[in-house]
Formats: structure tokens, sequence, C-alpha cells
């Protein structure tokens, strides 16, 4: 099948604020005649940068989500508010200083809560598979926790934990509601701890640019052309919870399969995060823990995406020969 045969979809869905619209896409193959909660997926992002980019870049002429739509999923992705193109809170056309930080884990689960039961409602289902990547992890978590019969499976990508070292996000001072984020310092960043003579092949250079390119260029610009702007919400989290003993979700209480996906190279969310996660899933039917060699904190966009995507194809399509399947 090809991607002439993939339908695209954007949308903006109300969230539970008046004045703030979700951007939210959708792909599936054309021929897609059954949505079941099998094959529905939602996506979303980190701390930083829009879902749009994370999950439907196409590196070498495919994304993520293609990947998944030509294999039968109907797949989504959603921007929390005031990331991508969904609506920016009004404190973000304010200098920064002049507020506190903004969109704090709390209020993007309602976003996520929003999605979810819009997505369901469009496609008549009980229940969704949700795939979360770094705070995106803690997004889709603490959701689990609060309404677990709405998920069928869920997927952490380099799952966010308790940490005695500042966020990487974290520069340091007083936060004010967002951050400028800078394309010229985001390589550096993204191969931190990445041997530099691994560094071309791991992430060539023309992947690099196409994702720059169109991450600085989405509804998240910030003032300067190669500029975007990051709410600091996850900053403050970071130091008042994650930093401070308190997690924000609760990993024992994780009723549903579980699957963590994580990269050997990865120092935003280090090994030793998924390894405390996995050892609390004590509630979930099953679990699995997938670590992937040569990989950093942004695995899936870079040349081991493949056993990204092998190993998260299988832990949704696979079904236990038993009642444990849902």
């Amino acid at each position: 099948m090809s991607l002439a045969d993939i339908v695209t979809e954007e949308m903006m869905v109300p969230s539970d604020t008046a004045g703030i619209s979700l951007f939210v896409r959708n792909k599936r193959r054309a021929d897609l005649a059954q949505f079941t909660s099998a094959n529905t997926i939602l996506f979303v992002a980190g701390s930083t940068y829009p879902a749009s980019t994370s999950f439907d870049l196409r590196l070498d002429g495919t994304s993520w989500m293609d990947h998944l739509a030509q294999r039968g999923h109907d797949v989504y992705l959603v921007d929390v508010r005031g990331y991508g193109n969904s609506t920016r809170p009004p404190e973000m056309a304010l200098p920064a200083s002049d507020n506190a930080p903004i969109v704090r884990t709390p209020v993007a689960v309602r976003d996520i809560g929003s999605v979810v039961a819009f997505v369901r409602a469009r496609r008549n289902l009980t229940r969704i598979n949700l795939i979360g990547w770094s705070w995106g992890t803690t997004l889709m978590s603490r959701y689990t926790n609060e309404k677990p019969d709405t998920v069928a499976k869920l997927v952490l990508i380099a799952p966010q934990w308790l940490r005695d070292t500042p966020s990487l996000a974290d520069a340091g001072g007083s936060l004010g509601a967002f951050r400028i984020v800078d394309r010229s310092a985001a390589k550096s960043r993204w191969l931190n701890g990445v041997p530099e003579d691994r560094r071309p092949a791991l992430l060539p250079d023309h992947w690099f640019d196409a994702w720059a390119d169109a991450t600085f260029a989405c509804g998240q610009a910030g003032p300067g052309p190669s500029q975007l702007m990051a709410p600091n919400g996850t900053v403050i989290d970071s130091r008042e919870f994650w930093a401070a003993g308190k997690p924000l979700y609760d990993p024992a209480r994780l009723t549903v399969p579980v699957l963590i996906v994580h990269g050997e190279w990865d120092r935003d969310c280090p090994l030793e995060m998924s390894r405390a996660v996995f050892g609390q899933l004590t509630a979930a039917p099953y679990r699995r823990w997938v670590e992937i060699g040569e990989a950093t904190h942004s695995l899936f966009l870079e040349k081991n995406r493949w056993q990204v995507f092998g190993a998260v194809d299988q832990f949704l399509e696979q079904s236990p020969p038993d009642r444990l399947s849902r």
C-alpha cells in the first residue's frame, strides 16, 4: 500500500476551557472499514516540541503515523494547549516574566481527556490505545490512572520518573510562563551522551534538518525565525514534584497492559527511570520493557527507529491467548 492510499484529516477539538482548541491529526488507510479499540491509537509528545513533527515527520519517505496507518491502525496525534498548532494560552502573548509557568500537568491531562473522549465518540469505542513520549508518558499514565476503563493498552516511550538532578529543560533561575528554545542548541541537546564517532550515522544531517525545519516553522514558533515557545508548566512540575520525590502518576495503579521503550543513550530520562517504573507496574495484566541499543531520548527519529516501530507493532497487535486479552 502506498502513502497515496492514506487519508489524513486535521481538526480542532474544543478543550474544557473557553477559547482553547486542540490540534488533532488523524491518519488511516482509505480502505479501513472497521474501527476497534485494538486498532485506534492516540499519540502525545513531550515538554518542548509538537506532536506533528515528532510522530508524523516523513524521514526517507515515511513517518511513524504513516507506518501505523499502513498496518491498519486508525492513528491520531494531539498537541496539548500551547504546543504545536493548538491554541496558545493568552499568557503566551505577554512577556514570559508577567506570569507563572503555564500548562502544568493536570491541565495537560484534561486536554488528553478531551481528545480521548472525542476519538471514542467519533468511532463509537469504549477504549483506545495511548502512546506518550517523555512528559507525554506522565500525561498518558496519569490519565490512565484516572480513567482506566477508557484505555486498551499504554505505551510509554522514555518514561519520566523521580530524579535527583535538574531536568535538562531546566536552565535554572526563576521561571516565567514559557521559555524560548533555539534551533542552534537543539542538535547538541539531542545528541548529548552519544559518542562523537556514532553521531553522524545515528542522526543523519538531512534527517535533523527536516525535523528542525518543520519544528521551528510550526504554530509554536517563537519571536525569532529559529526559535519556538514552550510552556514552562512541565519545568516547574519537575522541580516541585519529580525532583522532590513526589510522582505525578502511580505505576502501581495502571491496570492495562503496558509497554516501555527506552534508548540506551537517553540522558533526559535515563535507564534508571524506566527500571523504576517497570518495577512498579504490579497491577498491569502484562508488562514489557524494550531497550533499544544506540538510541537517545528521540529514539523514534533516529537510525534505529525501525526497532521502536517493531516493538510497538508487536505489543499493540498481539493478544494473549487467555482471559487477559483486551
